[in-house]
């Protein structure tokens, strides 16, 4: 439907269609799956409209957007680059993936963005559940949180189904929790031992769960 064009009336209504019944973000005009990570720092949600990121601005002062699908090539995407240039604000791309480990390498670039970012920010994907909630995550930890405060931001309040292959980001937490916490930095750990295959190879998802994540929930 979305053929990249907002200039004109015609392409604008296309994204807009595009956005609401293709990338379901009618069900977003109401429920937002928004909440504080850091109060004045950091915030999270699914991916806003552009009135709900225009509320969020005006609300909590936003002066930074962090793109946590990446470039979507939908009307979703483009219609929140656009309100973000309109507000103002800085947009980053900061793709993560749901059902896949952490790579070091994103973390790593994350955490660059976080440490210069002009704040407060607000980080989002679609649903605002597996990798808002990784970010988030990630984010306590940055910052020197403990593990269990960082698996706070993955939790059935957000949406976040840890039986599924989404659980892997549970995982993730877990086995710095196991073996570098109380030991080593956490940015330190991901640069030294964090080992992505081992982590990938030990993980298994349950079945059922990841069908209603998937296939019922039709998440990303």
């Amino acid at each position: 439907m979305y053929k990249g064009d907002l200039a004109t009336k015609r392409g604008r209504r296309n994204a807009w269609i595009d956005a609401l019944f293709i990338d379901h973000a009618i069900f977003r005009l109401v429920w937002t799956n928004f909440a504080a990570v850091e109060p004045g720092v950091l915030y999270r949600s699914n991916h806003p409209t552009p009135g709900n990121l225009a509320a969020f601005t005006r609300k909590f002062g936003l002066r930074s957007l962090i793109n946590l699908r990446g470039p979507a090539k939908n009307g979703s995407d483009a219609l929140s680059r656009d309100t973000a240039q309109r507000l103002g604000l800085d947009f980053y791309d900061m793709a993560f993936e749901s059902r896949g480990v952490p790579h070091r390498e994103r973390i790593l670039r994350y955490a660059d963005i976080i440490a210069h970012m002009r704040g407060p920010a607000l980080i989002h994907c679609k649903s605002g559940a597996d990798r808002a909630g990784l970010a988030a995550g990630l984010f306590v930890l940055i910052r020197g949180g403990t593990v269990e405060a960082a698996l706070k931001q993955l939790s059935l309040r957000f949406g976040h189904i840890k039986q599924a292959k989404t659980g892997i980001l549970d995982e993730f937490f877990r086995l710095y929790q196991s073996t570098g916490e109380g030991k080593k930095p956490f940015l330190d750990w991901v640069r030294e031992d964090y080992d992505e295959n081992a982590l990938r190879a030990a993980f298994k998802a349950g079945k059922v769960a990841e069908f209603i994540n998937a296939a019922v929930l039709r998440r990303e």
